[in-house]
């Protein structure tokens, strides 16, 4: 190795000769524009830009397929400019053809599909100062996010229609689903306009007395839940019944039935969930409506869960639990919405139910005029709402019985919309139906009496049937006399 003043002297040479051969290569470089998240059916341009102080070759822009091969990822070319033949061709469609420029290449995409979500490369490629026949290449790369809005969202009761306790206060579940999202959504819930607390989902609900143990816990607990101990007083059961009549057994001192007049105030009666007496007498016309014959002691605290699932089209569905101990005498006509917040929506995505007991339900009869032998079908058409409501939610579960007796297959209860009766006989005529609907807010009953006429075609008939069977004794009495007649003929002979 040559040391002293010769190499000292040297060494500017060799570092002029270094930068020397890197300016004849000449430099390169690649950036593209970075893109905010993209809304499907938005058009979308893809901006490539590059320095050098060479000569350009060509520009390619890639589109990097998701799916794997053998070789690694996909590239499908979209776009190509071939600076010595001084073209540009487009692989895209023809409605997809794209402007460049000499520092700048652009990519439009017209109205970008799932399917455009993805990685993009744009490739430069330009000459070598020192060669012709050398190419520098360099490259950038962003990723496309495509995001799609909630295509829908419901908000349903949890395991409806299902039974509850009259006297024991129990939970409720609102389910909240959206649909058709990409990213999954935000989704929360209010009461009446208001945001609810929820209590985090690491602690769900085990048992309702355990909610109850929790009166003192101030996390959690909804606005509208704090208002409870003012509303109690003027929504008493009282107030709920519809004014009616006695009924004959009332009148003989029996005691009232739940959801009829009950004791004077201030005396305290235990309920009875009992069987009823099947031998009662129930006049007509009586609508009886009931909320269940228990208070909520302490605030509710609402708990929230959620859950979100792939689905095959590449977005989310997103399901929202929230779920409290019901109180009728608070919850009965209390607007409840689920709202959903997503970057493709400039507002928030809602949907609301109001939770209503089911009072007055309107009954219909067919035919009008029943005769024996013909089918009879008795349905609920629907209820009378207060007016804030528009349906009853949740969906109540129908019960059918026949007062006094059996029901004509034989069975004691009928569940559904809708009680068919077919080929009703004579017997039937007068018989008093009821019809319970009920949900956790509340239940109502409904008496309907059945009116069976005598069938005049089947009166025709069996005055027909008398009629051949007198023709036929008088004409076997006639062949009778005959006979005897020409046997004592025979004897005087």
């Amino acid at each position: 190795m040559t040391t002293g003043p010769l190499a000292l002297c040297c060494l500017p040479l060799l570092l002029l000769s270094a930068l020397s051969l890197t300016l004849s290569q000449g430099y390169l470089t690649v950036s593209i524009d970075p893109l905010p998240h993209v809304v499907i059916g938005d058009t979308v341009t893809l901006k490539c830009n590059f320095q050098t102080d060479g000569n350009l070759r060509e520009i390619v822009w890639f589109r990097v397929s998701t799916q794997v091969t053998e070789g690694g990822n996909a590239k499908q070319k979209i776009f190509t400019y071939d600076a010595m033949y001084n073209t540009s061709y487009s692989h895209l469609e023809d409605n997809k053809k794209r402007e460049d420029l000499v520092y700048r290449s652009t990519v439009r995409l017209p109205e970008v599909q799932m399917e455009d979500d993805g990685l993009y490369e744009c490739h430069v490629g330009i000459y070598d100062r020192s060669s012709r026949d050398k190419v520098i290449l360099a490259s950038g790369s962003i990723i496309l996010t495509v995001i799609v809005p909630p295509k829908s969202i419901s908000v349903v009761a949890a395991d409806s229609p299902a039974p509850f306790s009259r006297y024991e206060a129990q939970n409720f579940s609102l389910v909240c689903i959206v649909t058709g999202a990409k990213p999954a959504p935000v989704v929360y819930f209010k009461r009446d306009g208001e945001l609810i607390d929820v209590v985090p989902p690491s602690q769900s609900p085990s048992s309702t007395g355990e909610q109850n143990k929790k009166p003192g816990k101030s996390r959690g607990r909804s606005r509208a839940g704090l208002l409870s101990s003012q509303i109690h007083v003027s929504r008493d059961l009282d107030d709920t019944k519809l004014h009616k009549s006695p009924s004959p057994s009332e009148k003989q001192g029996k005691p009232a039935r739940l959801g009829q007049d009950g004791p004077e105030p201030g005396r305290e009666q235990a309920p009875q969930p009992g069987p009823e007496q099947t031998t009662e007498v129930i006049p007509e016309t009586v609508v009886s409506w009931e909320f269940p014959r228990w208070v909520q002691s302490s605030d509710p605290l609402y708990y929230f869960q959620h859950r979100q699932q792939a689905v095959g089209d590449g977005t989310m569905e997103v399901r929202a639990m929230l779920t409290w101990s019901l109180n009728p005498q608070l919850d009965n006509e209390a607007l409840f919405s689920c709202e959903v917040n997503h970057p493709a929506l400039s507002m928030p995505m809602q949907a609301e139910v109001t939770l209503a007991a089911p009072r007055g339900p309107k009954l219909s009869m067919t035919p009008d005029r029943a005769t024996v032998g013909d089918t009879v079908r008795i349905t609920v058409q629907g209820f009378q709402l207060g007016p804030s409501a528009s349906e009853v939610f949740p969906e109540p579960m129908f019960t059918w019985t026949r007062v006094g007796g059996l029901l004509l297959d034989g069975s004691e209860t009928h569940d559904g919309r809708e009680l068919v009766l077919d080929r009703v006989p004579a017997e039937l005529n007068g018989s008093m139906f009821r019809c319970t609907a009920e949900n956790p807010l509340g239940s109502t009953d409904t008496h309907t009496r059945l009116i069976v006429f005598e069938n005049p075609r089947l009166k025709k008939g069996k005055e027909r049937f008398v009629a051949i069977d007198a023709a036929v004794i008088q004409r076997s009495l006639t062949l009778t006399s005959m006979l005897l007649l020409l046997s004592f003929t025979f004897e005087l002979t």
